[in-house]
C-alpha cells in the first residue's frame, strides 16, 4: 500500500509574507506599467525628505557612530553575542571576506573609479579639474564609504545578533524592540516591522543587481565585442546569475556563501595590486597617507555638515551624494545587518564593533586610493581629459579606466569575473536573509524556499530592467530608508537597555550568607529563604541578631583602646560607628529596606515573595556610599566575620595612599532604603 505524499513543509509567517510580497507586487507592478508616473511621485517624496528632513539624517548617522564607539569602549564590549561559553562559528578570515562582499563588493567595482571622478569634475567647493578638488574628491569619497557606512550596517547587525544569540529570540528585526514591546513582538507592531525590512531588502537588492548586470554587460562588450545592449541579453543575463546565486544560496553559509566570498575578497585584492603596482605606485601610497590624514582631520566636521551656510550649489551636493548614500545605505542595513549578523554568532560585542567598522572601512579606504586616485591622475596625465568624458557612461568606466595601464585584457577579463561573484554573492546572501525575515527566523526553512527568493530576486529586477524602471526604484528604496532610520533609534535604545539588564544579570553575586555557610542549618535557611519577610520581622532580626554582634565588636574595640559606638538612628536603623580624627568615619549599619515585588512574581507561588506588592529586607549601608546587601540568612557569629571583613577593607584603604583622596571625603549619608 503506497504511504501518502508529505506536505510540502514552509517556514513562512504569512503575516509578514504574504503582505511584502504583495507590497513588492504592486510597486514593481506600478513601475512596470507606468515608470514616468513612480518617478514623479516617488521623485516628489525625495524631494521634500531632502530639502526638509536632511538634518535627521545627518544626526542620526552621527548617533550610530557615537551608540557604538561607546558600547565598545564600555564594560558592554565583554559581551560575548550567544552564551559565555559560545565560539565563533567562522575563522576570522572567512568572516571578514563574507561581510565584506555582502556588504559593499559590488558597489566598490561600480564606483571605485567613478564616484572620485565625478567629484573630481564637479567638486563640494573647490574648483574643478584643480589639485584641491583631486583633494576633495577622495575626502568625500572616504567619507561616503567609510566609517559612517559601515556603522550604519553594525547598528542593525549588533542589535540582531545580540537579541538572536543572548537572548534567543528570532533572528528578526522585531526581536531588537523586545526591550521597549515585549511580548508585543509578535503582533502586529513586530509583523509590521519585518515586513517593511523584507521590502527594503528585495527593493534594494533588486536596484543594486540591475545596475550589476548594466555593468557587466559593459565589460562583456568590452571583452567579446557583443551587443550587450539589448534588453533580451541583459535579462539572459539575469537568468544565469540568479541560478549561479539560487545554486549558492541551497548550499547554505557555510558552504556556498563562504568560498564565493574568500574567491572575491582573493579576487578583489589581486586587482587591485595589480593597479597599484602597474599605475603610480609612489604617488598612490603617498595619495593614501594625505588621504587617510584629511579623512580624519576633517571627520567630526564632515559628519555634522549639512551646508546650512553654503551656496545653493553646495546644498544640492549635499543632497545629490551624501543624504542619498546615508538613506541607501540605511535602506540596505536590514539585509546586510541581518546576514552579518548571522555569520557573528560567538564573537565579543568589542570584536564585532572592531571588526565590522575598521576592517572593510581600512579596505575601502585603499580601494578607492588605488581606483580613484589613479583614474584622476591619468585623467590629469595620459589620458589628457579622456577619462573624464567616459564618465557620461558610468557602467563602463572601469573598462576604459582598465584600457590606459597593462595587460587590459588580462584585467577586464577579471574584473568580469570579480563583478559576476559579487553579483551572485548579494543574491544568494539577499536570498538566505529575505527568506530569513519571511520565516521569523526559523533556520529550518527548507531549500525551495531559499530558490524561491532568489527567483523573486531575478524577476523583479529582470521586470525593472525591462521596463525602465531602476530609477524610480532607487528613488523609493532612499524614501523608505526615513522610517526604517527612526526604527533603527528605537533599536539603538532597546540594545542599550537590553545590554543594562544582562550586565546586572551576570553580575549579580550570591548573597553574603553563602559566603560563611558550611551547609549546616540548612532546613532552617531554606525556611529564611522561603519567607517573606515583613517590617516587624526586620525589626527583630536587627533586635536579635545584628544588635548582639555589633555590641560584642563595639565593646572589644573599646577594649584595646579604640572608640566605638552601637546606636539605632533615627530612621530605626542600627549602626557601629568608629570614629576617625583625619579619615571618614567607619560605619556599618544595617536599615530596614523595602522593596517592590515584580508584578508577574505576586502571581507565582514558587517565589517567596508573592503575597504583597512589597517586602522588607535587612540591609547593609556604609559611610562612603557603597551598594549595601541583604543580611537575614546571616547568624550572630556570620554578622560578627561580616563586620571585621568590613572594618579590614576600611583600614586597608586608609593605609593605601593611592585612596587618600576618597578615604578623607566627607561622609555619605545614608537613606532609608526605600524605593
Amino acid at each position: 500500500m503506497s504511504q501518502p505524499t508529505p506536505a510540502l513543509r514552509c517556514t513562512f509567517r504569512l503575516p509578514v509574507f504574504l503582505p511584502g510580497i504583495l507590497i513588492v507586487g504592486l510597486l514593481s507592478a506600478l513601475c512596470v506599467w507606468s515608470p514616468r508616473l513612480a518617478e514623479q511621485m516617488l521623485g516628489s517624496a525625495q524631494t521634500w525628505i531632502t530639502d526638509n528632513l536632511g538634518w535627521f539624517y545627518t544626526l542620526a548617522v552621527a548617533c550610530f557612530i557615537g551608540v557604538l564607539l561607546l558600547i565598545a569602549s564600555s564594560r558592554f564590549g565583554r559581551i560575548r553575542l550567544g552564551p559565555d561559553d559560545a565560539k565563533p562559528e567562522f575563522g576570522m578570515r572567512a568572516w571578514l571576506a563574507m561581510l565584506f562582499a555582502a556588504g559593499m563588493g559590488i558597489g566598490l567595482m561600480y564606483f571605485g573609479v567613478g564616484e572620485p571622478m565625478l567629484h573630481y569634475l564637479a567638486p563640494p567647493t573647490a574648483d574643478a579639474k584643480s589639485m584641491d578638488s583631486a583633494r576633495e574628491a577622495l575626502e568625500v569619497t572616504f567619507f561616503h564609504w567609510g566609517l559612517h557606512a559601515w556603522s550604519i550596517y553594525a547598528v542593525v547587525g549588533l542589535v540582531l545578533a545580540y537579541f538572536g544569540f543572548r537572548y534567543n529570540l528570532p533572528l528578526t528585526v522585531r526581536s531588537g524592540l523586545y526591550p521597549l514591546l515585549r511580548e508585543r513582538i509578535n503582533g502586529p507592531i513586530g509583523h509590521a516591522v519585518d515586513v517593511f525590512a523584507l521590502c527594503c531588502t528585495i527593493f534594494g537588492i533588486a536596484t543594486t543587481l540591475g545596475f550589476g548586470v548594466m555593468q557587466l554587460s559593459a565589460g562583456l562588450q568590452e571583452l567579446l565585442g557583443w551587443n550587450t545592449s539589448t534588453q533580451a541579453f541583459q535579462l539572459g543575463l539575469i537568468a544565469i546569475v540568479i541560478s549561479m546565486a539560487g545554486i549558492s544560496a541551497a548550499t547554505g553559509v557555510a558552504r556556498g556563501v563562504r568560498i564565493l566570498s574568500e574567491i572575491n575578497i582573493g579576487a578583489a585584492i589581486l586587482l587591485m595590486c595589480f593597479v597599484l603596482v602597474t599605475g603610480p605606485t609612489v604617488h598612490l601610497l603617498s595619495a593614501f597617507s594625505e588621504n587617510v590624514g584629511n579623512y580624519l582631520f576633517n571627520l567630526l566636521p564632515m559628519t555634522f555638515r549639512t551646508f546650512t551656510y553654503a551656496p545653493a550649489r553646495d546644498a544640492g551636493w549635499f543632497a545629490d551624494w551624501t543624504l542619498l548614500y546615508w538613506a541607501w545605505w540605511i535602506s540596505w542595513s536590514p539585509f546586510v545587518g541581518m546576514f552579518i549578523a548571522r555569520i557573528s554568532r560567538g564573537r565579543t560585542v568589542r570584536e564585532f564593533i572592531i571588526g565590522v567598522l575598521l576592517v572593510p572601512t581600512a579596505f575601502n579606504l585603499l580601494w578607492m586610493t588605488v581606483f580613484g586616485n589613479t583614474g584622476i591622475w591619468l585623467d590629469m596625465g595620459p589620458a589628457a581629459g579622456a577619462l573624464g568624458n567616459a564618465t557620461g557612461n558610468i557602467d563602463g568606466l572601469l573598462f576604459a579606466f582598465l584600457d590606459y595601464l597593462p595587460l587590459s585584457g588580462v584585467t577586464s577579463t577579471l574584473a568580469v569575473l570579480l563583478i559576476g561573484l559579487f553579483f551572485i554573492t548579494s543574491a544568494d546572501s539577499g536570498a538566505m536573509v529575505v527568506d530569513s525575515i519571511a520565516s521569523g527566523g526559523d533556520e529550518r526553512s527548507p531549500v525551495w524556499q531559499r530558490l524561491f527568493w532568489a527567483a523573486v530576486l531575478g524577476i523583479t529586477a529582470a521586470a525593472l530592467l525591462a521596463a525602465g524602471g531602476l530609477k524610480a526604484l532607487q528613488t523609493m528604496t532612499l524614501i523608505a530608508a526615513l522610517p526604517f532610520c527612526t526604527i533603527m533609534l528605537l533599536l539603538c535604545v532597546g540594545l542599550w537597555r537590553g545590554m543594562s539588564v544582562d550586565r546586572l544579570h551576570f553580575s549579580q553575586t550570591l548573597a553574603p550568607a553563602t559566603q560563611f555557610w558550611r551547609g549546616d542549618l540548612w532546613l532552617r535557611r531554606l525556611d529564611q529563604i522561603l519567607h517573606q519577610p515583613k517590617a516587624e520581622d526586620v525589626a527583630r532580626f536587627i533586635a536579635d541578631t545584628v544588635r548582639p554582634a555589633l555590641d560584642k565588636v563595639a565593646a572589644e574595640l573599646q577594649r584595646r583602646g579604640v572608640h566605638a559606638t552601637v546606636a539605632p538612628t533615627a530612621d530605626g536603623a542600627l549602626q557601629l560607628d568608629v570614629p576617625h580624627d583625619t579619615l571618614r568615619n567607619f560605619i556599618y549599619g544595617v536599615r530596614c529596606a523595602t522593596r517592590a515585588v515584580p508584578a508577574f512574581a505576586l502571581h507565582d507561588a514558587s517565589l517567596p515573595a508573592s503575597s504583597r506588592p512589597h517586602t522588607f529586607l535587612p540591609e547593609t549601608y556604609f559611610a562612603d556610599g557603597r551598594q549595601g546587601y541583604d543580611v537575614q540568612y546571616l547568624t550572630e557569629q556570620e554578622m560578627l566575620a561580616d563586620v571585621l571583613r568590613q572594618y579590614e577593607r576600611h583600614l586597608s584603604l586608609a593605609m593605601d595612599p593611592r585612596t587618600h583622596l576618597y578615604a578623607t571625603a566627607p561622609e555619605h549619608q545614608p537613606g532609608n532604603g526605600s524605593p
